[in-house]
């Protein structure tokens, strides 16, 4: 049998989420190193030209709050949110898989929450036509629509892992749950 037969349809799904999600952070990546380069050559003309391309500043904001967002994702499937494992690293693994589900259902909560008021405040923003308050006067349903759609990926991404750990769960792989939504370590990493 092939080894992607081999592997149950939860890992699949988590393979493709975690190659997606790389993905999107090497974009991320070059979208902030060509941030990073249009504030340097904003940064020279101002000092050599007496002349700047300007907004560089305001520009930075918009591109971190998107990379952020779209970033949480990534560090889900890469297992790098901050989680405290004082109890849980002594426990059994089917008691820890209960803590990653319970850890993975309330982030697909709360990013549910935080993308629903994300909603909200570009609706309004849409409707009424509101800019920034700068000299690029901004239309600012721009950057929050880049910031919404990542906290819709978030959500959606949160909420596929804890499919993904319900059925290992319910297949009784509950150590094969630690590599979906556990909590990883450096110390696992290097052995």
């Amino acid at each position: 049998m092939s080894e992607r037969r081999a592997q149950s349809w939860p890992m699949r799904v988590f393979g493709l989420l975690s190659r997606i999600n790389y993905a999107i952070a090497l974009i991320g990546g070059v979208v902030l190193l060509a941030t990073v380069i249009f504030i340097l050559v904003d940064i020279f003309l101002r000092q050599f030209a007496d002349r700047g391309l300007g907004g560089s500043d305001e520009i930075s904001g918009y591109v971190i709050a998107g990379v952020a967002a779209w970033g949480f994702s990534y560090a889900l499937v890469e297992r790098a949110h901050v989680r405290i494992d004082v109890l849980t690293g002594q426990l059994p693994a089917a008691s820890r898989a209960i803590f990653d589900l319970a850890a993975a259902a309330s982030l697909t909560f709360v990013a549910a929450l935080v993308t629903s008021y994300g909603w909200r405040v570009f609706h309004r923003s849409w409707e009424t036509g509101s800019r920034a308050n700068t000299p690029l006067e901004t239309p600012l349903w721009i950057p929050q629509s880049i910031w919404l759609a990542g906290g819709a990926w978030l959500t959606v991404v949160a909420a596929m892992v804890s499919i993904c750990i319900i059925a290992l769960m319910l297949m009784q792989r509950f150590d094969t749950v630690q590599s979906v939504g556990g909590i990883g370590s450096e110390v696992e990493e290097e052995v």
